[in-house]
């Protein structure tokens, strides 16, 4: 357990991985640091995931190994304007706290422009964070305006710098092309300078295609190589490098006169053209990838941008990022509730339906909670800000879902698994390609074998292979999140269209979870009397059971009184002292274990519970003296979710503390004919293990707190909650809307991305293996191997767009 809180979680953007086959590498390099407890590299997002002991090993030193591999991290910045300092010792201070906060790489404080910039993982500390930890030695900061946008824009400008590129390299090709085009005999129509033809001419465009614009192809192969491993770079270097410099040695053959008079037939435009396809296809994997991760932006397009609050008696607009918890925020009608808060004052309607999907606002008054994103609809609300910047629910659904985003499912490892070995094995196919065409298809026809073995070299590229799971992935979960269900990683995702049984917790699941007091029966003394002492003994307790029973007894008029002494006992009832009184509250069990007799009262009780309601017994200083019985409301959607679960073929089993007649008058009125009832908290788990060594794959659904053991025992742990309550660490699923119609939706969603990553599997390997023989006998030109192989990455990733319209 110890060992588990010593463990830590970074994530790091990365910049420079071409394919798969990076990735596998920056992964298995970490893993191999002392300290390092996993590690997960995702080449679709360009992050990864790191869990680490930050006694042996830190931020920095995750990030030096990441560049000694060849590659580096992208840092956000941002920059403060700052005030309070009066000497150059106090720039220092703020400076060294600043460099002491995790996730920052670098702080530098200007004491004469009284500002500092500051480069940091924004998944390790937020720019509330730095604010707050200025503050706290004496000094205030403010984010300068001007520069808060650089955070996220490093991805915009290697978009930018990609098209720079391809423009450039496209100019400099389309006169290669032209002059190759021309040499075809249904083209001998098209006019070509003669110019074009000269070797010089041709070598003077291929040259900075190849070493400037390819310059990244290189850079790539070479740190793949130094590290002993092979990329995608690998491959478009060496068959790039062999089509230009087998053309220079024409080129210089030709002009010592040694080949004739005559221009040789050449092939810069081979590699020229190879380059700009290829830097075509990254582009629109940039792209497309980029729109995977449209969940995530419509998420962060919920959040507030500015918030009202009361600053040293006035009115202020701060960026919302500048609230602290404690602040007094103003929200007027029509505004977005920045922050989640309590209400202090005001009476208004709030449109929660970004977090609960219910279409109708729910009225808030002082002292109820509200939660950031969500929609002031009629009155002026003054709040306290309770959770601000991660804390808050919008900010934690954000991160499970780039969690989910960033993970990998356990398919994904067998693409990566194939794609390491993929690039050696291609080069080795490429040798015996251009041997067998030299030495026995077309013997000493070194050009003929060069551009078979070129284009084998490219069309086997493992791009497709290395998108074709994280991608679906990043769709799917999005999509899903987009309906209120957040899976906390690739692995759930995949796992759960396998579920075969469902296990549902009773309360606060199939049904409302908000019971209310239905029955009284007292004998042997005043009914007022005897509420009163329930009502005082059972206000100590959480139970919602207690919590309905008190607020009846409330509603009566009656005054309660403080117990003396309180003793809760889990699946039993309660025990206290009022008044002198002792109290007895609870199930059969607690009045046999503290030998009171209730043999009058067992029929009533029955019927009540053949009714659903759940009967409490009460004993006053050892004499039994009636009881009461409270009922939960089953919810309204609970009974189409179960049918819709049976049509699927899944179990559907009920699980709950209640007695067996209670706990059957429950499921017999949504649909349920398997009830494992009586059971006590810790004997969830106990019963979960009990399917799963039938052979099943459980899950199990529950509120993710009082069910947290139940929830880990499961195949797949899901918890069903709204807003703030909801028990996402506890669960691999959670369910936001908090109807059980999720659950099949859930299921629909994971059998979905499960069949768009079985498509995008099959047909990135099935297009390298069917590419691989056609390119070796010689039925592709490199060119032509260039586009497909640039095709193949784009239409992977637009198939797993798909996802992003699927209907539930």
């Amino acid at each position: 357990m110890q060992q588990q809180q010593e463990q830590h979680q970074s994530t790091l953007q990365i910049s420079g991985m071409t394919c798969a086959a990076c990735a596998n590498r920056i992964e298995k390099g970490l893993k191999k640091m002392d300290g390092v407890a996993d590690a997960n590299v995702n080449f679709a997002l360009e992050r990864a995931s790191v869990t680490f002991d930050p006694n042996k090993v830190n931020l920095n030193s995750l990030e030096q190994k990441i560049q000694a591999l060849g590659y580096d991290t992208v840092k956000d910045s941002v920059d403060f304007d700052l005030s309070g300092m009066t000497c150059a010792a106090c720039a220092n201070k703020i400076e060294k706290v600043l460099n002491k906060l995790p996730g920052v790489s670098s702080a530098t404080v200007n004491f004469a422009l009284e500002t500092a910039h500051v480069q940091y993982s924004a998944a390790e500390v937020t720019i509330e964070d730095m604010i707050n930890r200025v503050k706290k030695i004496g000094y205030e900061a403010r984010v300068k305006q001007d520069s808060s946008g650089e955070d996220s824009d490093h991805k915009q400008k290697e978009i930018t710098a990609q098209k720079r590129k391809l423009w450039v390299s496209a100019i400099l090709s389309v006169p290669l092309l032209w002059a190759m085009v021309s040499h075809f005999s249904f083209t001998s129509w098209i006019y070509l300078p003669d110019f074009l033809m000269n070797p010089w001419v041709q070598l003077a465009l291929a040259t900075p295609v190849q070493f400037i614009i390819g310059s990244q192809f290189y850079v790539g192969a070479y740190k793949a190589l130094r590290n002993k491993s092979a990329n995608m770079d690998v491959l478009v270097a060496l068959g790039t490098s062999a089509a230009y410099f087998y053309s220079l040695y024409l080129t210089v053959q030709w002009a010592l006169g040694t080949s004739g008079h005559h221009a040789p037939e050449m092939y810069y435009e081979t590699s020229a053209i190879l380059i700009t396809l290829i830097l075509l296809g990254k582009l629109f994997e940039v792209l497309a990838k980029g729109r995977t991760s449209e969940a995530i932006k419509k998420l962060m397009g919920l959040q507030a941008k500015t918030a009202l609050v009361i600053r040293d008696g006035r009115e202020v607009s701060i960026p919302v990022e500048e609230v602290i918890a404690g602040d007094i925020v103003l929200v007027k009608p029509g505004e977005k509730i920045p922050v989640d808060g309590e209400v202090l004052d005001g009476i208004s309607s709030v449109d929660e339906s970004m977090l609960t999907g219910e279409s109708l606002p729910v009225e808030k008054k002082a002292g109820d909670s509200v939660i950031g994103a969500t929609v002031n609809k009629n009155g002026s609300l003054k709040i306290q800000a309770t959770k601000v910047g991660k804390e808050t629910a919008l900010a934690q659904i954000i991160k499970v879902v780039e969690d989910a985003q960033g993970s990998k499912a356990p398919i994904q490892r067998v693409a990566d698994r194939i794609s390491g070995i993929f690039v050696p094995i291609v080069v080795g196919i490429a040798i015996v390609v251009f041997l067998v065409w030299y030495f026995a298809v077309v013997p000493g026809d070194f050009a003929s074998a060069l551009e078979k073995a070129i284009a084998v070299l490219v069309i086997a590229c493992p791009c497709a292979l290395g998108l074709a799971t994280p991608t679906s992935i990043m769709a799917g979960s999005g999509r899903a999140a987009e309906f209120g269900i957040l899976f906390k990683g690739g692995e759930h995702l995949e796992s759960m269209h396998n579920i075969q049984t469902i296990v549902l917790d009773k309360t606060g699941t199939v049904t409302k979870g908000k019971p209310a007091l239905t029955d009284v029966r007292i004998v042997g003394m005043d009914e007022r009397e005897a509420l009163q002492l329930v009502g005082s003994a059972e206000k100590q307790s959480e139970h919602p059971l207690a919590e309905a029973i008190v607020e009846g007894i409330r509603e009566k008029g009656l005054e309660l009184f403080e117990p003396e002494q309180f003793e809760a006992i889990p699946g039993y009832g309660i025990r206290a002292i009022v008044t002198g009184k002792e109290i007895l509250v609870g199930t059969r069990k607690l009045l046999e274990r503290e030998g009171v007799s209730y043999a009058e009262a067992l029929k009533e009780m029955e019927q009540l519970e053949a009714e659903g309601k759940t009967a409490m017994l009460i004993a006053i200083d050892g004499r039994f003296a009636g009881m009461v019985a409270v009922a939960d409301t089953i919810k309204e959607t609970s009974r189409e979710a179960i049918s819709r679960l049976k049509q699927m073929g899944i179990e559907v089993i009920m699980i709950t503390g209640d007695n067996e007649r209670t706990a059957r008058a429950i499921a017999d009125q949504v649909g349920i004919s398997r009830v494992l009832a009586e059971v006590l908290p810790e004997g969830k788990a106990d019963e979960v293990k009990k399917l799963q060594a039938e052979g099943k794959k459980v899950a199990m659904v529950g509120d993710g707190i009082n069910d947290a053991p139940a929830l880990a025992t499961a195949d797949v742990g899901i918890a069903i909650g709204t807003g703030t309550d909801i028990a996402m660490e506890a669960a691999d699923v959670t369910l936001m809307r908090g109807e059980l119609t999720s659950i099949p939706d859930a299921m629909v969603m994971s059998k979905k991305t499960m069949a768009n990553i079985k498509q995008n599997l099959f047909w990135a390997l099935a297009y390298n293996s069917l590419g691989i023989p056609i390119a070796a006998i010689g039925l592709l030109a490199p060119w032509v191997a260039g586009a497909a192989m640039a095709l193949s990455s784009v239409s992977v990733v637009l198939n797993a767009l798909r996802l992003q319209r699927v209907k539930l």
